[in-house]
């Protein structure tokens, strides 16, 4: 049996979800509209280091990230007006349907004590956030350069507009949630 990717699945969600979202229209099924991967590394000076997470990060998203500038001097962080701080990527399309592809079915299931994704992540707009600790349980990064290990965070942003629908939809779509029973206890 061959699993459907989250692009046959994004079509399909109207069919699948219009008797558990009680939608009327396919128009009303919540699909994926982006990714937004980012990466901190305000603290780090070292060039070297900010290259390694600018070429590490093009190569698990197939795109080169943005760099993000602080718009405010701050004397407590160290930072001026104009200094690089993260690294941002947004993926649309097809680049996107094979990042949740991978996020889905190989990257999450390599993560060190994985047990589910927390339900409480997704926020009032029907987005969710992931935090990723290790940018290394991706396998287009090289398992060699453990020692400049970094994390990411990705936003999955929906057309949905309530946790429920939103909720609904990624449990559709194969994301690995925790069941409602376990994040009681």
């Amino acid at each position: 049996m061959s699993h459907k990717t989250v692009y046959e699945l994004n079509k399909e969600s109207f069919q699948a979800l219009k008797e558990k979202l009680h939608l009327k229209n396919a128009m009303q099924a919540p699909h994926l509209v982006k990714v937004i991967i980012s990466s901190g590394f305000g603290s780090v000076k070292d060039k070297k280091k900010i290259e390694l997470i600018a070429d590490r990060l093009a190569k698990i998203t197939g795109q080169k990230p943005a760099t993000r500038v602080a718009k405010k001097a701050i004397a407590t962080f160290k930072t001026r007006t104009g200094d690089p701080l993260a690294y941002q990527i947004t993926l649309r399309g097809k680049r996107m349907c094979d990042f949740m592809d991978r996020l889905i079915h190989i990257a999450l299931p390599r993560t060190k004590d994985f047990r589910g994704l927390a339900r409480t992540s997704v926020d009032a707009m029907g987005n969710y956030t992931l935090g990723i600790k290790e940018h290394t349980i991706f396998p287009e990064t090289a398992d060699e350069d453990l020692k400049d290990v970094f994390g990411m965070s990705a936003t999955i942003v929906t057309t949905s507009h309530d946790k429920a629908s939103t909720l609904a939809f990624l449990e559709y779509i194969g994301f690995p949630l925790k069941r409602q029973e376990e994040t009681k206890k």
